[in-house]
Parts: C-alpha cells; structure tokens; sequence
C-alpha cells in the first residue's frame, strides 16, 4: 500500500517528467523548422509565414536569439490573454465549451479542497482507529474517514459536507447549463451561413417500383412542402470507389517518394519487391511498378464511377433535402412527414465536414440489429478488461502478493523499489492498458452505423465513460481491496466482508493518486510536445515534400479529440466527487490536473487543433449528466460506507440527497436541452428575416449544389445531385408513374401523400 513516501516519490518523477515536458516543448517550438508542427492552425489559415524562408542558412533551422530562450514559459500566459468571444470567433464554439469544463473543474473543487482541509482533514486526523484495528494501512488512510471510530459522532460532519459539496457542485452546474445554453443559441443566430442549416437528412425512404429514390424524394417534397422544397442530394454507395482513391492516393505517394528519391541519385534506379509489403516476390524497378499500378486503379476508378452512375443498387433510400429557407428546414427535420413513423425518417443533416460517409450506404433496417451486437460485445469487453485491472492491482497492493510469492519479499522490501513500484508503476500500467481502448470503441461505434463524426465521437465517450466507471473505479477498488485485505478476507466470518471492504474503499484513493499523477499530470504535459506529430512531420518533409501544398498535407494539427478527452475528464470529476468527503488528500492532485490541463489545451485549441465539425456544443448535456451521475455515486457509496461504520443514526440523511440530485437533473434537463437537441423556430424565421433583407439575390441553390455530393464525387457532374428550381404554380405535381402522371395521390407501394378526399369518402361503409 502506498505511503505518504511512496506519493511523495511519485510526485516528485512526474513532476520533473511534466517541467521536462515544458523545457524541451519550449525549445522545440522556438526553433524555425518545427514551426508548423507547434502553429499549424495559424499556416491553414493563412495567417503565418515560414520563419525559415530568410535570414542566414543557420537561421533557417536553429533559433540563434538566445534571450527568447529565458521567456521559454510566455506560453502560458499568452495562451490565457484571448479573450472567450475572440476565442469562439478563432476555434468555434465546441472549444471554447469543451475548455470551461475543466473551468466547472476549477470552481467545483477549489473551493470544496479549501473547506475539506479546514474541516474533515483535521477531524479524520485526530483519531487512533486505524492504529487499534487489525487491517492494514498507511499514514495516508489516518486522513480518511476510515481513521474514524465507528458509530462515533463525528459522522456528522461529513453528512454535513456531503449536503454542502453537493449543492454546491449543482449550484455551478445550473449556472453553467445557463451559460453554455445561451453561448449556443447566440452562436447559432450570429453564425454565418452554413449548408446544414437549410438541409435535412431524409432515411428509410420506401420503394416505389414506378419511380427512382431521386425521382420519389423529388415528388414527395413537391407534393408536401411546396412552397419552401429547394433541391435534393440522393446517397450513393461509393465505398468501394473510396477505397481505389485512397488506395490510389497512397500509390501517388510512393511514385512520388521514389521520384524524388531518384532525382537526387540519377545513378540508381530504385527497386521494391512484389510481394506482400515489399518484403518478397520478384525485384522490379519501383517508378515503373508504381506507375504502372496507378493506372490499373484508374481504369478501375473509372470503371467503379460508371457502375455507381448506371445501377440503382448503389442508390441507397437516402437523401440529402435542401429547402429555401432555415425555418422550413427546421419544420421539415423536427416533425413526422407521414402516418407511418417508420418511413420518411427526418433529421438535421450533419454540415459537411461532419458527414461520416462510409455510413451513410449501411441500410436502415439492419442499423438496430448492428446496435445490439455491439452492445454484447461491450459489455464482454468491459468483462475480460477486469484481468489486466487485477494485475495492475497486484503491482498497487505489494503487501498481498508477498504472501503469495514470498521469494520476491527481499528485494520489493528495498524502500526505493518499493516507493516506485507502488507509487509510479500502478499508474503507468493502467495508462498502458487504456492506450488502444478509445480505438476500439470508435470501430465499435463506426459499426453501428452514426452517420456523424460529432455522433461516432460523443458515442465512442459514453461507452469510454462506462467503461471507465466499471473497471478503473469501481473494479480497482473491489480488486484492491481483496488484495489489501487479503489476510483478513481469509481469516474472518462470510458476515464480516462487507464490513472490510467499506473500510477499504477509502483506502484506495492512494492508487488514483499515482493515477492521477501519471495521467493527469505528465500525461497532460506530454500532450503539449506532440512528439508523434514532430517525427511524422519532418519525416514526410524531408522523404516527400516538393511543394507548399505537399508542406501544408504534411501538417497533423489533430483535434481536440472529444471520445478521449471528455472521458478522462469525467473521471477526475467522479474521483473527485467520491472521495472529497472520504479521503479529502486526494483532491489537490484534481485541482492540479484541472488547472493544468486547462492551460495546455487552450494553448493547443488556439495553436494547434483543427476542429473537423462544428456541432455548437451539443454535447453538452452528457456532460452535465455525468457529472449529475458521478455525484449521485458519490452520494450512494458515502450511504453504504457509513453503513458499515454503525452510523445509524446519521446515515439515514443520506438517502434524500441522491433524490434531491435525481430531481435537479430532470430540472435541468426539461429547462435546457431543448436548445441543444431542437432548433426554436422564431430564432430560425429571425436569420431568415435578417438574411433576406441583407442579401435578397443570395443565389442559395449556387450555394448548397455541390455541399452533400460525396466527396470523391466533388469533381464529376452528377446530375442527380439537385431537383428543378421551378416556381410552383398549381397543387399538381408532374410525376413518371405509370398509372397516375398528374396527380398527387399517394402510390399503394409508399404513402407519400394524404389520400384525396374522394378516396376517403368512397372507402367509407
């Protein structure tokens, strides 16, 4: 079990690992030829030049002005002087949001660290329960409430913190569910035009054997939106045809890297293997092998773009319908279009850089079944992790594993291997263990069948939150402390477990502290190098770079990466939350990790990332709800705790906390997330108004013609990609029907429309 030693030593190697971070971050990025790799967002939009372009040759790498190296910390106070609208304007408005929850983080625990220190450190401290009991402990657990008699007055007082915190952290959470819902809707009436504001995505369109998907999305929106329907965009199946671009792409680059290659050694051809990954099969000249496969993937391209073009099997019952204003776009995508429910399915379409367009071509009926089997593969995933969770608790828990493998005793008892087995290793193995994780759960969430990337990201969180709340919270604490009190489970009545593992749950807060530390600290300090992106860059740079344009694709700016971060930071809010009012030493390393991890991403988000979508916080409400969940966990593990403390008269308090939590959410929930799941309709008439009277010959079909075309489509002219543009004049619909050519009646095979009268009144009895 760690101690305060074994903390301190921890402490102090990931606090020089975290200031050696900074120190080589601070040189790296004052030297010329890593200038794109520490400002790409600045070079994309072209608001900076290559410092490298004059002065002397050595000038052009190394940054000979040797008093910028003393300012080598200004970073960080530049990174905090862009003001939050400037900021909105700069990155948009899913930054500026996802940076005030690690502010949430700040006003949350600040204060509630400065009154846990005044109040329950010193009454948790001035007791000698531990010493008298026969479990084993640290100096560290004597500042938790374990150290507390059981069934002694002071519960009191945690009861009493327990209230506090929690109105408290719902206080903040209400002013910033205000704030955060008026930034988003003032974000939306100020904001430029955007394609997805007058576009909806229409699934699960019936088939009709008289007509195409493009000639019946045509015809239905003629019929039911007449006056605002504008143009349409049908889905086609281009995987395929995804897959030879890229695959050509790929060969373009290798021509290009063994061209360049061999300009600069005219005197030898370079050669490649046949074989798989060139690493057999016959020897063969490698600008003739790549040219040579490139045109064998143009015919194919070609090929591919003709069959999609010619068969109506890569037509897929979707589609893209645009309309001439936001406020019938918004009718259109937040109603149902007919009486079935189950047909025409409405929804805003995502903007264009958001559309996951592999997706797209999955049919509808199989997206429920696709679902489900994620959802077992889930949960057997967040089953089998628990065997590595359990080995990172034998390196957390020495003092149990010494009774199983006694020979190891003599040199793990050497108090500098102990103090870093114990205080560093635990961490850093969980660390490891998480690496691949969050790609996992975006294969899992590609696979059923988001058609947004903002969608496949807040998706891929949740999972990555249970999974974290399942195995590295609650399954650290139930393995560890069956290794804590190993000798005592093995020695004591059925009737008495219960009893060791409340008092040992508390006793686990010294392995989320190596957790946080490596996690939290270094790890938040690391992101900042971007040592992969450096070596990628000046790899690509100096292999395959020719033009600015190669320079530009060469840049990795990254994004915020919304499935990993927004996790890891829900964690710190539950270990925060649990243990403010059990083991209260535990939350200075939280308000470390905020407070430094706010500093470092608002220097990336204004530097660095490239958001790919714009979602305008939408996904704000799962935040909320976890921090509304990690609270209430809080509050229930506290209850069942000071159950085993025989504080039965205290106790029951506790129970109208979580139900006083529960009502908040559904409070906050009906008053507020509305605006991040629905478009008010007086807000999107105002745009309209203002845009019209700003901008009355706007050509808007112009506009949206080529937005919703698949994007290796972007050079052909398909033209099915937009409907007529035709006033209507009369009720009646032209339509290619068989039966019925003018009329707006309804085919028996989809229900586009309403019956006409005449038919209601001749079905009648």
């Amino acid at each position: 079990m760690a101690t305060i030693r074994d903390i301190g030593l921890a402490a102090a190697i990931n606090i020089l690992s975290a200031f050696l971070f900074f120190i080589v971050f601070a040189i790296l990025r004052l030297q010329p030829f890593n200038d794109r790799v520490y400002f790409p967002k600045w070079y994309l939009r072209g608001l900076r030049s290559e410092p490298s372009r004059s002065g002397a040759f050595v000038k052009k790498f190394v940054n000979l002005d040797f008093r910028s190296y003393l300012r080598f910390l200004e970073w960080m106070p530049a990174a905090l002087r862009m003001p939050e609208p400037e900021l909105i304007d700069h990155a948009g408005l899913d930054s500026a949001v996802f940076l005030r929850i690690y502010l949430i983080g700040l006003k949350i625990f600040v204060p509630i660290t400065l009154l846990a220190f005044s109040v329950l450190v010193p009454i948790n401290w001035t007791n000698d329960y531990l010493e008298k009991s026969h479990v084993v402990y640290s100096n560290v657990d004597k500042l938790s409430i374990s150290n507390i008699p059981n069934g002694s007055k002071r519960f009191w007082t945690h009861i009493l913190m327990a209230y506090v915190i929690s109105f408290w952290t719902c206080y903040v959470l209400l002013k910033e569910y205000e704030i955060v819902a008026k930034m988003r809707l003032h974000f939306l009436a100020s904001e430029q035009r955007r394609p997805d504001q007058f576009t909806v995505l229409v699934r699960n369109i019936p088939p009709d054997p008289d007509e195409s998907i493009s000639e019946l999305v045509e015809h239905f929106f003629l019929v039911n939106h007449p006056d605002h329907y504008l143009m349409h965009q049908v889905v086609y199946n281009a995987n395929k045809l995804s897959k030879l671009v890229k695959k050509k792409k790929n060969m373009q680059n290798w021509l290009d890297y063994n061209q360049l290659k061999f300009d600069r050694n005219p005197s030898s051809r370079p050669t490649r293997k046949t074989g798989f990954l060139g690493l057999c099969g016959e020897k063969v000249d490698s600008i003739d092998y790549y040219t040579s496969e490139i045109a064998k993937l143009s015919k194919e391209e070609a090929e591919e773009r003709e069959r999609i073009k010619i068969t109506t099997k890569s037509i897929m019952p979707a589609a893209f319908v645009s309309f001439r204003t936001r406020w019938a776009a918004a009718v259109c995508a937040q109603t149902q279009q007919t009486r079935d429910p189950t047909v025409w399915l409405t929804d805003w379409a995502p903007e264009p850089r958001d559309v996951y367009w592999k997706n797209l071509s999955i049919p509808f009926v199989s997206l429920t079944f696709r679902r489900l089997v994620t959802s077992v593969a889930f949960f057997f995933l967040t089953f089998f992790f628990m065997i590595p969770i359990l080995m990172v608790q034998s390196l957390a828990n020495l003092e149990g594993i010494e009774k199983v493998v006694p020979f190891l005793k003599p040199l793990i008892e050497q108090p500098l291997i102990k103090s870093f087995i114990q205080g560093f290793l635990p961490g850093i193995a969980l660390k490891l263990f998480l690496i691949f994780l969050p790609t996992i759960l975006m294969l899992m969430s590609k696979f059923e069948g988001f058609i947004a990337l903002s969608i496949l990201e807040r998706r891929s969180a949740t999972r990555y939150y249970i999974f974290q709340l399942v195995n590295v919270f609650l399954g650290s604490i139930i393995t560890g402390a069956a290794f804590e009190q190993l000798h005592t489970f093995i020695h004591q009545s059925a009737n008495q477990i219960p009893k060791t593992v409340g008092v040992a749950i508390p006793m686990k807060a010294t392995f989320f502290i190596t957790y946080i530390m490596v996690d939290g600290w270094a790890g938040i300090a690391g992101e900042i190098l971007r040592l992969k992106p450096l070596i990628i860059y000046h790899l690509k740079n100096f292999f395959l770079v020719k033009t600015e344009k190669d320079r530009e694709q060469a840049m990795d700016p990254g994004s915020i990466g919304f499935d990993t971060s927004e996790p890891q930071i829900q964690l710190y809010f539950l270990l925060g939350l649990v243990y403010a009012v059990v083991t209260p030493f535990l939350l200075p390393f939280i308000v470390v990790f905020f407070g430094l991890a706010y500093l470092v991403y608002r220097h990336q988000i204004i530097n660095v990332y490239n958001q790919e979508y714009e979602s305008a916080a939408a996904f704000w409400p799962d935040v909320h709800g976890r921090i509304i969940y990690a609270l209430v966990i809080s509050q229930v593990l506290l209850f069942g705790l000071l159950g085993t403390k025989k504080a039965a008269q205290s106790t029951p308090l506790l129970i109208a906390l979580p139900i006083l939590t529960i009502a908040f959410h559904r409070y906050c929930k009906h008053r507020y997330e509305p605006a991040f799941v629905r478009y008010p309709l007086q807000e999107a008439m105002m745009k309209d108004t203002l845009e019209r009277a700003k901008d009355p010959n706007f050509d808007l079909k112009g506009y949206l013609l080529n937005a919703y075309i698949h994007p290796v489509f972007k050079t052909e002219d398909d033209d099915d990609s937009a409907a007529g543009d035709q006033e209507m004049e009369t009720i009646l619909v032209p339509t290619k029907r068989q039966s019925r050519r003018n009329t707006p009646v309804p085919s028996k095979y989809n229900g586009s429309s309403s019956p006409s009268l005449s038919e209601v009144v001749r079905e009648l009895p």
